[in-house]
């Protein structure tokens, strides 16, 4: 069990049974992460380094922690989102893995900050995130971490969005790879991910069927595209809503309706958004949608909905059932929120799928390798995952699945490369 020098602040230690064994049911469904703890354990390319992680405390995380260990690296786990720690993980990773770990499900504000800071006093040299949060809390409470770390991750959209507009602002303190923007894996974990794991979220949540209904999704990025595509599996009629003409007009092109949520709210039966931006849904679209609409967030941070204005134009709240809190609107109308506006499919379900977050922590752990041997050659930016990166961890997903490939033949590489050998 554990050891009394590991730090932690979990729910319930006693929990570790169960959540060993749900981390090691994970394990089975993620290969390519497997195979780089087997190699990190005889290379030990994280030898001497302190590694914060701040992201979504679930089993598949667990593993990543795993496989940074491995590595040589001193690790330290805090949550990115309050509502999204597994705690009998939690818990499993002090008692059985020696991972120092600050992270209770359904932790208040100053909870989730104080364990932010309890990370950081570790005092990291690589920084991993989901949305940034530790990085903003360097940057404006503690730069004096600054110079002793070499480099940091990013795991989403939003948090890369902060990080380059900190960069363009010329106040970023250390380089960063945005492990969001590899192939491997916002083209995967955002779409097969996050459309899968927000359905199951909702319908955890509400028992709700979506066979029939209108389900307006607001965003088509990648994660829009994945809960789009299936909601209309799960038979809704699904409305997109966007403010970026080529994302619309992809949008229109898939099949799908396309209109402002102001017009979206009044047909809506289920909102989801997905934008990583501040309140897309405002008191004038809640004001506008029928009796008992349903709204999630699956789009990161809870700002995505205007709550605080929602409460304002609303005469009553109250929990109905886990996850859902009812408002009733001064017309009368109820509109149910669900997970507090939080990541729904972290709130209510398990996230995604292990076997898509292989691939998405397979790029953590390389890109947290490269840093430590390639820090000091870096500037202080916000620097795509090298393709060599992207294209290992594909490749290692494709054996792990008995899928072979074609390979280019010489006489094709020297087209692909040439211009003199015409058609």
């Amino acid at each position: 069990m554990v050891s009394q020098m590991v730090s932690y602040d979990v729910k319930d230690l006693a929990l570790a049974t169960k959540g060993k064994a749900r981390i090691e049911w994970a394990e089975q469904w993620m290969p390519v992460l497997r195979l780089i703890r087997e190699r990190f354990e005889v290379e030990n390319p994280l030898d001497g380094l302190t590694l914060v992680a701040c992201l979504h405390v679930t089993t598949e995380t667990a593993n990543l922690m795993r496989t940074l260990k491995a590595g040589g690296a001193q690790v330290v786990l805090c949550a990115s989102n309050p509502l999204s720690t597994q705690d009998d993980v939690a818990a499993s990773l002090v008692a059985d893995f020696g991972i120092a770990t600050f992270s209770i499900k359904g932790e208040d504000r100053d909870t989730y900050y104080q364990h932010i800071q309890s990370a950081l006093d570790f005092r990291p040299n690589i920084t991993m995130d989901d949305g940034a949060d530790t990085v903003s809390v360097i940057h404006s409470e503690r730069k004096d971490l600054a110079a002793n770390i070499v480099g940091g991750t990013e795991e989403t959209t939003t948090g890369v969005i902060r990080l380059r507009a900190m960069e363009k602002d010329g106040v970023l303190m250390y380089p960063i790879m945005a492990v969001n923007d590899a192939d491997t894996k916002h083209m995967f974990d955002n779409r097969y991910g996050t459309g899968q794991s927000t359905i199951d979220g909702i319908i955890r949540a509400t028992n709700y069927l979506l066979a029939g209904s209108v389900f307006v999704v607001a965003g088509y990025g990648w994660c829009g595209r994945g809960v789009a595509m299936r909601a209309r599996g799960m038979g809704a009629k699904v409305v997109v809503t966007e403010v970026d003409a080529f994302k619309a007009l992809e949008a229109v092109m898939d099949g799908f309706e396309v209109m402002p949520m102001m017009e979206a709210a009044k047909i809506g039966d289920v909102f989801c958004t997905l934008t990583g931006d501040i309140h897309v849904i405002r008191p004038e679209h809640f004001a506008l949608m029928k009796d008992r609409a349903i709204v999630c967030n699956s789009g990161h941070f809870n700002v995505e909905l205007d709550i605080e204005g929602l409460a304002r134009i609303s005469k009553s709240k109250c929990e109905v059932r886990e996850f859902v809190d009812e408002y009733v609107l001064s017309n009368g109308n109820r509109v149910y929120i669900l997970g507090e506006g939080r990541l729904i499919n972290l709130a209510s379900a398990e996230g995604h799928p292990a076997v898509v977050m292989d691939m998405s922590f397979a790029d953590q752990a390389l890109c947290a390798e490269y840093m430590a041997k390639n820090a000091k050659s870096l500037d202080r930016k916000v620097y795509p995952v090298p393709m060599d990166i992207d294209k290992q961890v594909a490749t290692l997903k494709l054996t792990s699945l008995g899928v072979n490939i074609d390979q280019l033949t010489d006489e094709q590489i020297k087209y692909l490369s040439s211009w003199d050998m015409g058609t």
